[in-house]
């Protein structure tokens, strides 16, 4: 926070509607975070942040957290983009925003939270990174194959890309979910879903290398 922010941020801590002071305010919403939302001290700190910004531009438009109507949050999601500030960096702060009037209903500041129709920008969808054929030809060549670990390196790679498994679903695979004859495997996945994904018979070659390495 610049120190414009910071005598601004400071100014309306000190005064809020009517002639109150929104510190008290501001120590609660803390404290719900904490308590009722268990959020770490992180998220906490940027939580903090968010409102920071807020009231600095709050207070520059003469007002205070329960005056605002969409219609202001808007012009605060403009002045927060005008400020050069990223697309995701953006839509964490009015995820933050929403949270504090999300908090102002529950406690009964406002009867409406006027957040309810306010957009975040949008974000470009990101494509999974994935490595190529040759890449993971690559990989696996520069195992050294004279060592103690070399075949169950090189069984470990084949596994997981050739069969599309999650590290966590490689690292809990049981023998006795290998059924190399017929060339499949089950897998347990996320919430405890099993299935059945076929294996290559360069993975069921590379697995029985290191079978007799075992």
């Amino acid at each position: 926070m610049d120190k414009a922010q910071s005598k601004s941020f400071t100014k309306i801590q000190g005064e809020g509607p009517h002639g109150t002071t929104l510190a008290p305010l501001i120590r609660r919403y803390i404290r719900y975070l904490k308590l009722e939302r268990n959020y770490s001290p992180n998220t906490i700190d940027a939580y903090r942040h968010d409102l920071h910004l807020l009231l600095s531009h709050l207070s520059e438009q003469g007002l205070t957290p329960t005056d605002v109507k969409l219609d202001d949050l808007q012009r605060f999601a403009a002045w927060i983009h005008e400020r050069g500030i990223g697309p995701k960096s953006q839509a964490r702060i009015l995820s933050g925003v929403r949270t504090f009037y999300h908090y102002l209903v529950v406690d009964g500041y406002l009867e409406v939270d006027p957040t309810e129709l306010l957009e975040s920008p949008h974000l470009p969808k990101h494509l999974p990174e994935y490595l190529t054929t040759e890449e993971v030809d690559r990989l696996e060549a520069a195992i050294d194959l004279t060592s103690a670990e070399g075949h169950r390196n090189r069984a470990i790679i084949e596994v997981f890309f050739s069969c599309g498994l999650r590290v966590s679903e490689l690292v809990e695979l049981k023998l006795s979910n290998l059924f190399l004859n017929e060339r499949f495997m089950r897998v347990v996945g996320k919430g405890g879903k099993e299935r059945l994904v076929p294996i290559s018979q360069r993975a069921v070659g590379e697995l029985e290398l290191w079978f007799d390495d075992r």
